[in-house]
């Protein structure tokens, strides 16, 4: 088996993010030494999509805000159930990772973030999510690092806390959905989640290593304002 060469190198707080490939389609994204993402098995990303967007083909122009953008997986997935007039806006904290999605790994997923329907910002999701207008968003769906874990400071967590939930929740209109990643099981987040208003579905299952992924889908309900 051909050894990883390892194509660009950037440091972040986490460790330095490596993108490697072995092969003409077969990538790997790591953190800090640590699996990140590979292009040969992105499953849960695609369910975590799958499960944001099930409801938007039944609306006419669905805006969607997609935190993090990996290897373009989770918005091919996502593009794919949308319809022509959808809006979706990338928040991508590294702009290599733009970068390589438009470069080596573009073959991957047909040039995603090439689609008219997609808008690219690099920063913060949790700023996005908090700078959203009331009711703006029919879907927000975070492909984050690890996602929401079960230690007692992801309580107040800037991304998974009460407080960054009840900014999802303001800027989802009635019907919206809030779709969550995360890499272990947290049975503390879906009670915030329902806590805050939202009715919830949990999904589990293997995915990459091996690992038991979970896709946490919330539902404002069509009444609320």
């Amino acid at each position: 088996m051909k050894p990883w060469q390892t194509l660009a190198r950037v440091e972040t707080p986490e460790g330095p993010l490596e993108l490697r490939q072995r092969g003409a389609r077969d990538f790997l994204i790591t953190v800090g030494g640590r699996v990140l993402m590979t292009s040969a098995a992105h499953r849960s990303e695609d369910d975590l999509a799958r499960l944001a967007c099930a409801a938007m083909v039944r609306r006419p122009r669905p805006r969607v805000l997609l935190g993090g953008l990996g290897m373009g997986y989770t918005l091919r997935a996502a593009l794919d159930q949308l319809p022509p007039a959808a809006e979706v806006t990338v928040v991508e904290l590294n702009p290599i990772v733009v970068d390589w999605c438009r470069g080596p790994l573009a073959a991957l997923t047909g040039d995603v973030v090439a689609d008219r329907r997609v808008r690219v910002e690099i920063g913060d999701v949790a700023g996005a999510i908090a700078g959203a207008r009331r009711g703006e968003l029919d879907a927000i769906v975070l492909d984050l690092y690890e996602g929401p874990r079960p230690l007692p400071s992801h309580a107040h967590d800037p991304l998974y806390g009460a407080p960054a939930i009840a900014s999802a929740g303001s800027a989802l209109r009635a019907g919206g959905v809030l779709a969550v990643w995360a890499e272990e099981p947290d049975r503390a987040y879906p009670q915030r989640l329902r806590a805050a208003g939202f009715t919830v579905e949990v999904h589990q299952g293997g995915g990459r290593g091996g690992r038991s992924h979970v896709v946490y889908v919330g539902t404002r309900p069509e009444n609320s304002g």
